[in-house]
């Protein structure tokens, strides 16, 4: 099965795609890296900057293709610091590449995916890597990927909502904290125990637990869970 993931070359991102790919997907990986890290048959590169809607464009390709991807993971996202004492200028830039990393770009690969699945009568799956913030919120400073990944969420709801009878699904997953790079450097910043400090586990969540998420999902068992939201968090955040 063809599958597209943005975000292919590190933490969850590189957990999904080494996952797929050892059960027997064909992956397109998606990523600012030029280094191909995969040597599988199955798996092909592309390398684009979500934050340039230039280069967003030609993904549309992927979708003209005679065999377009049946599954899109939009697993992508920056997290950056915008402080309210920040100019208004800084701020909003901030703010503004936020949503383009992690909300418009994600809606609009999600835009063409549901086009060419329904104009070829596919059951496409979506799932959108989101996170617990989208939920709960986070700190003043992270405000900005809160909201980025609470209106992902919000789309995933409403592409199940309006696209099941197509026979196109979606979900979203949540997690907190994962232990991948992004948390190390949270680490080096705040300290081990600002991370695990409100876990009922005694450690973060591996990449692979959200992986493995994924590929239930990708395979298509779980259809009657479409539009929900799958909280991987450490028992940090209970819904």
């Amino acid at each position: 099965m063809k599958t597209l993931l943005t975000g292919s070359s590190r933490g969850i991102g590189k957990s999904i795609a080494e996952l797929l790919l050892d059960n027997g997907y064909e992956v397109i990986g998606v990523s600012t890296s030029t280094n191909n890290q995969y040597t599988k048959n199955q798996y092909r590169h592309t390398v684009c900057d979500l934050s340039n809607p230039a280069e967003v464009n030609k993904l549309k390709q992927l979708f003209t293709e005679d065999e377009v991807p049946e599954v899109l993971i939009n697993n992508a996202g920056i997290f950056m610091e915008a402080q309210f004492e920040d100019s208004d200028e800084d701020w909003m830039t901030k703010w503004d590449k936020t949503q383009q990393v992690n909300l418009r770009s994600m809606a609009l690969i999600s835009k063409w995916a549901i086009n060419a699945w329904k104009e070829r009568g596919i059951e496409g799956r979506i799932i959108n890597i989101a996170s617990r913030a989208g939920v709960r919120g986070d700190t003043g400073e992270y405000a900005a990927y809160a909201a980025s990944k609470a209106g992902m969420i919000a789309f995933t709801k409403s592409i199940a909502r309006s696209l099941g009878k197509d026979g196109i699904t979606a979900y979203s997953i949540a997690p907190g904290f994962v232990n991948t790079d992004m948390a190390q450097g949270s680490i080096e910043v705040y300290g081990e125990e600002y991370l695990t400090k409100d876990l009922v586990l005694d450690s973060i969540a591996p990449p692979e637990q959200i992986a493995e998420m994924v590929l239930l999902l990708a395979s298509g068992k779980l259809t009657h869970a479409t539009g929900q939201t799958f909280h991987i968090n450490s028992g940090s955040y209970l819904v």
